[in-house]
């Protein structure tokens, strides 16, 4: 097989719904071959006609991104707030197009006109700079882990990672019960893309985020915790470690934050009481 002279400059129809591809490559040793990649392209959120923000994503579980995306950045309250939603691929990437329940739609319109202001002001971020930093409404946990079920649930979420064994080149968010030790996984090639997935998948199918915890294979920023906090679970566990921001907004909203959870070690940084000795 030869390479030169291989373009892949972007997306088109027919690659737009599929979360991996075979690509030529070379080995050290200059010898021609292939290999699974995971693909990702532009995915624009657009509500009532206007675009609300763009993500470079994997092109799966599409409509639960929307729904998540939606749900964690305070959009909508619940995907019944959401009347419509279309899945539009194009030669550029993917538009998520979603029509609003009217109440929505009119909050939605108010909070981007309060972010339009005079260039150079000085004064109209702040209100992003105050989102960035928002400490979410305290989390009921109704459940905890046994330390056997921290190391359970990530070697669950190791096994559930399909595209990341394909392609060595994308995050998981899973969803651990711990009454039953089943998980529900979504992947992409961002880790917030793939936490909103999940909260998605669980609006979706009508699932508590109370009843479950959240599993993570990135490292614990304090989006992630407040993506955690709007799904409604208490606990997340990450192989990685948290920022000291995360650490913070997690004590805050009442949500045991576990992480470096590597075999059967890790370590607690916040409301130890989640975790049964």
């Amino acid at each position: 097989m030869d390479i030169d002279g291989a373009c892949y400059s972007g997306i088109d129809n027919s690659r737009t719904q599929a979360p991996s591809l075979k690509m030529a490559r070379l080995s050290s040793s200059r010898l021609a071959g292939e290999r699974v990649v995971a693909e990702e392209c532009p995915v624009a959120l657009v509500y009532d006609g206007t675009t609300s923000a763009v993500l470079m994503a994997t092109p799966a579980d599409l409509a639960d991104l929307a729904f998540g995306f939606s749900l964690t950045e305070g959009i909508v309250h619940d995907i019944s707030d959401i009347t419509e939603l279309s899945v539009i691929p194009g030669a550029g990437g993917v538009e998520l197009r979603m029509w609003l329940r009217q109440d929505r739609a009119a909050l939605l319109k108010a909070r981007r006109r309060r972010l339009v202001g005079p260039t150079g002001c000085g004064l109209c971020g702040i209100e992003s700079l105050e989102a960035a930093n928002r400490v979410p409404a305290p989390v009921v946990r109704e459940i905890s882990l046994a330390p056997s079920q921290v190391t359970d649930a990530v070697e669950a979420l190791t096994a559930e990672q399909e595209l990341n064994q394909q392609t060595r080149a994308t995050h998981a968010a899973g969803f651990f019960s711990p009454d039953t030790g089943n998980i529900i996984v979504r992947e992409d090639v961002g880790r917030h893309n793939a936490l909103d997935k999940l909260a998605g998948a669980l609006a979706a199918a009508d699932i508590s985020g109370q009843s479950g915890a959240v599993v993570l294979t990135s490292r614990i920023s304090v989006e992630m915790v407040q993506k955690t906090a709007a799904i409604g679970a208490g606990i997340i566990v990450a192989i990685s470690a948290p920022t000291a921001l995360a650490i913070g907004t997690a004590e805050c909203s009442g949500i045991t934050l576990v992480g470096i959870a590597r075999g059967r070690e890790f370590e607690i940084f916040s409301h130890p009481a989640g975790i049964t000795l």
